[in-house]
């Protein structure tokens, strides 16, 4: 099989598509770029597309150099032959290729390798064939050195049988079938642990089949078991199974054939079934990681898309009780200008001066608009704020400060903010976040924004890789402006990375702002390759050439030209005149192809256009200052925080979050929350229920 044929058969996509991503992907042609130039050449594939074509073609690779591992041990032990190499090279199932494997792997000193070092595998194999005769009479042959009798030989040679059965590809196949289909997951409560692990009170005594239990279950079970207060297993019924390994082995009747049997009990108790839990086991944490990271990565998405307020002065405010809020004043390009510390809240108490402090921040330094962190005492310092008079109208944003602790420690703001603390820091980061979410959240390890959904029990690399996919691809869709773009925005652009974009950063500080794309061309080590993945997803305003601030490509201005010139205009004149550019013609554009020429025609309409929409206050209930003030039957307003396979989660002014579980979301039938509601949207509620104790509030949507 050819890696083509592989990644085909993984992904279900055309083979020139495939091929064409291969190439352009060998040649280090990045996703965004690929999804978004070169449609012509994928047949307008999309970004999830080609990451899958990408990362199929890493698996079969990751297959390759397993193969080549086992060909080299079995090979080493001088075992090879024609018939098993041919097997290895015509498997590409992970799963099968190490069943292949499993009979020549090197093991630990096993009682069934016990039992053939002492001389016990001629009657094993006498045994195995059950054609008849005495055991205790073919064991007395075997007994010498460490066998003492005939039960000691047929003990150990029950031992040798039984490991020949768990190395039986066909037997574990199919009990692998039966594990996937009719293994139940049962969990139960630790002795002594019930106090530890009451959030887990629900599967204290659960049982349900596990090829039915919603990832996000499974996850919790995972996680509670990892913690030590739950046990779990999954099995299918035991006698059923075990009535498999005996049609497989069993033949006929007669001493033999009961040693077999016994054989095989021993088989499946003490070597199949652990083998085969852990595997369905690990089987099914893998499928329920790929859920949780699609959830991660769908929420992600909707948060570094979230809408930007602009370029605005903001008054931002980390808010705290005991140690105060710390406020400070940014100016339109999030740059620190004055920061201080207010003590509204107990035990200090200082309301009259906290305001008075705020009407004075906010008159000398033309505020626009106030953030308001949501954490600690976020509700109350909104209020506060609500409360003061200001020489004019101010508005007020909740925002949510997930990770601000995490950048506040970082390098990254150590290195932007070294003469100030973390809660200077974390202030800024909110403020910042208002202004620019994208910007600001691409500084923090995504893990750390709160999004997710089991987040540290899923496979830390698979999601790492999945989130620096939506990262990128978001940074790409936006464009980024290279004169106003800290590095660490930059180094996401197609073709950047790190090093350029300081390199970038560098030039600028030198030569002042850059005026065109190809100016890029001047920055230490950004070559030909580099500039092309870059130019496109790089936006520059006010240069010399009007495209440049667009997602047209350079590679394309020279079709842009001759648009203009087929209507007797400047290119200047054409951008966002939708009249005139409704009369081009593609057709004598030869130059280039139809999926180019729409994209053209598309974004010199709207050019340089932000997908993102603009950002809304949202106003909670005031009278709601904690869980004792929320009633069944209330009707108030939320903004989504997280949104995961179960319901979504909604901030409704309290500590506390509500659950909107999914089948409260709407009057249809909801197998997937996403497709009905968004992170960061703002909705009204119903209150449902209030268990106060547990701390938890359901919600219907209204």
């Amino acid at each position: 099989m050819t890696i083509q044929e592989f990644v085909q058969n993984n992904t279900g996509l055309p083979e020139k598509g495939i091929q064409n991503v291969m190439t352009l992907l060998s040649e280090k042609a990045t996703v965004p770029f690929i999804a978004r130039y070169r449609k012509e050449r994928t047949g307008n594939l999309d970004e999830v597309e080609i990451a899958s074509i990408r990362d199929s073609a890493n698996k079969f690779e990751e297959i390759i150099a397993r193969k080549s591992s086992i060909i080299a041990s079995i090979t080493e032990q001088g075992r090879m032959d024609d018939v098993l190499m041919k097997r290895i090279e015509t498997c590409f199932n992970p799963t099968q290729l190490e069943d292949i494997y499993l009979p020549y792997k090197q093991k630990r000193l096993t009682r069934g390798e016990k039992a053939r070092r002492a001389g016990l595998e001629s009657l094993a194999k006498m045994i195995m064939s059950q054609r008849g005769g005495d055991p205790e009479v073919m064991a007395d042959r075997f007994i010498k050195g460490e066998i003492y009798d005939a039960d000691m030989a047929l003990s150990g040679a029950k031992d040798i049988i039984a490991e020949w059965m768990n190395e039986n590809g066909a037997l574990r196949d199919r009990l692998r079938q039966l594990f996937e289909r009719k293994a139940m997951l049962s969990s139960k409560v630790v002795k002594g642990k019930d106090e530890e692990a009451v959030k887990y009170k629900d599967y204290f005594d659960f049982s349900q089949s596990l090829s039915r239990c919603p990832s996000h279950r499974f996850l919790a079970i995972y996680r509670a078991n990892r913690e030590g207060l739950l046990s779990m297993k999954a099995r299918p019924e035991e006698d059923f199974a075990l009535h498999q390994v005996e049609r497989f082995f069993v033949k006929g009747h007669g001493a033999c054939a009961d040693l077999v049997q016994d054989a095989c009990k021993d088989a499946y108790k003490r070597l199949l079934r652990p083998s085969l839990e852990n595997e369905v086991l690990s089987n099914t944490k893998a499928k329920a990681d790929k859920e949780a990271i699609k959830v991660f990565s769908k929420n992600l998405r909707q948060l570094l898309l979230a809408a930007p307020l602009g370029a605005k002065r903001i008054l931002a405010i980390d808010p705290g009780f005991r140690t105060g809020c710390k406020v400070v004043c940014i100016d339109e390009s999030g740059s620190l200008l004055t920061n201080a510390t207010i003590f509204p809240h107990p035990p200090q108490k200082d309301m009259s001066k906290a305001k008075a402090k705020l009407g004075q921040l906010v008159e000398s330094y033309k505020i626009d608009v106030i953030a308001v962190g949501d954490g600690t005492a976020g509700r109350e310092t909104e209020s506060l704020v609500k409360n003061t008079h200001f020489s004019r109208d101010i508005k007020v944003f909740s925002v949510r400060e997930d990770g601000a602790s995490i950048y506040s420690a970082s390098s990254i703001a150590r290195k932007e903010f070294p003469d100030y603390d973390v809660t200077v820091r974390g202030a800024v980061s909110i403020g910042r976040r208002l202004m620019d979410p994208l910007a600001e959240l691409v500084k923090i390890d995504p893990k750390s924004i709160g999004v997710g959904q089991y987040q540290h029990e899923v496979n830390q690399s698979e999601l790492k890789n999945e989130l620096d996919d939506v990262v990128v691809s978001c940074v790409n869709t936006v464009g980024v402006d290279v004169n106003t773009a800290s590095p660490y925005l930059l180094a996401y652009v197609s073709g950047l990375g790190s090093t350029l974009a300081e390199n970038i950063v560098s030039y600028r500080a030198e030569h002042g702002k850059i005026k065109s794309r190809s100016e890029l061309k001047k920055i230490k080590r950004l070559g030909d390759k580099a500039y092309e993945q870059a130019a496109g997803f790089i936006r520059i305003r006010g240069g010399n050439n009007p495209l440049d601030n667009s997602s047209v490509h350079p590679e394309s201005y020279k079709a842009v030209e001759k648009m203009a010139l087929q209507l007797k205009t400047s290119v200047k004149e054409l951008i966002g005149n939708a009249e005139l550019i409704n009369k081009v013609d593609g057709d004598k554009l030869i130059e280039i192809d139809t999926y180019t020429f729409n994209d053209i025609i598309s974004e010199l309409k709207k050019p340089g256009h932000d997908p993102r929409e603009q950002a809304k206050v949202l106003e909670f209930d005031y009278r709601l200052k904690s869980i004792d003030d929320i009633k069944a039957g209330m009707l108030i307003n939320g903004i989504v925080t997280n949104v995961t396979n179960f319901g979504a989660f909604v901030n409704i002014g309290i500590k506390e979050n509500g659950l909107i579980h999914k089948s409260q979301l709407a009057d249809v039938y909801v197998e997937d929350p996403s497709q009905f509601i968004s992170l960061d949207e703002h909705v009204q509620v119903q209150v449902l229920e209030v268990d106060v104790n547990r701390k938890r509030i359901g919600l219907k949507r209204m």
